[in-house]
């Protein structure tokens, strides 16, 4: 990897060295906007993108006024990875994909300062089920259970309110606001269509209960009972 590095470097004018002072390639040039001052740029090598290649690149960077990192080309790793790509340009990092056999280097990242461009979608979804989710019901980290969405509590909320018997979505409006969407599209299989407008609890929404508690568990508060007990949910006109 290191003859094409050298070559790379010395056709943008760079005069490169290699294992100086502990970095593996060291390339320095006159700056064009001051002569007196060499322009350095260090180069750090690995046949593949490791933690171990970035840890080095941020050490080199309070030396150098550019860090390469440079790897073996590859079709399907990570310096194929557009997100390994952003990372070397949050960084300031160039990144180089060395080709086996001819040594063609491949630029993939020049380095220099970047700020990756705000994504609004993601930002305005993060936000909203931020809102919308009761509580904190889902830990941070957690793996081998399903996350506990705001979809999900709402989902959970209407199973609570059907255990008292078929109901139309606009009952279960007050207590869940996607009541409609969650009864007709049914994404868990927890609901079942009596009739146009009229839906009950299937035996997968009794297991839900079960396994996650209903409403109460999600954090969402059910509807007040009325005097016999009854939740106060207006019922369903068959």
């Amino acid at each position: 990897m290191y003859p094409a590095i050298k070559r790379f470097l010395a056709a943008r004018g760079y005069e490169a060295k290699g294992e100086v002072k502990g970095c593996d390639v060291a390339a320095v040039r006159a700056d064009p906007a001051d002569g007196s001052q060499p322009l350095l740029v260090i180069t750090e090598l690995k046949l593949g993108f490791t933690l171990d290649l970035v840890l080095q690149g941020v050490e080199r960077a309070g030396v150098a006024d550019q860090v390469w990192l440079a790897v073996r080309a590859t079709r399907r790793g990570r310096d194929r990875d557009r997100r390994i790509r952003a990372l070397c340009g949050m960084l300031g990092f160039g990144l180089l994909a060395v080709h086996p056999g001819g040594g063609t280097v491949e630029v993939l990242a020049e380095p220099g300062p970047w700020r990756p461009r705000t994504n609004q979608r993601r930002r305005r979804a993060v936000l909203a089920e931020h809102a919308a989710r009761h509580g904190d019901p889902s830990p941070g980290g957690t793996r081998s259970v399903p996350v506990m969405t705001a979809y999900r509590q709402e989902a959970l909320a209407c199973a609570a309110a059907l255990q008292a018997g078929p109901l139309r979505p606009r009952d279960l409006a007050p207590t869940a606001p996607r009541a409609a969407a969650i009864l007709q599209r049914d994404v868990y299989g927890w609901f079942t269509r009596l009739s146009r407008g009229v839906y009950a609890l299937g035996p997968a929404g009794e297991a839900a209960l079960a396994r996650w508690g209903g409403a109460a568990a999600a954090g969402i508060p059910r509807p007040e009972p009325d005097a016999a007990g009854t939740p106060a949910m207006p019922p369903a006109r068959l």
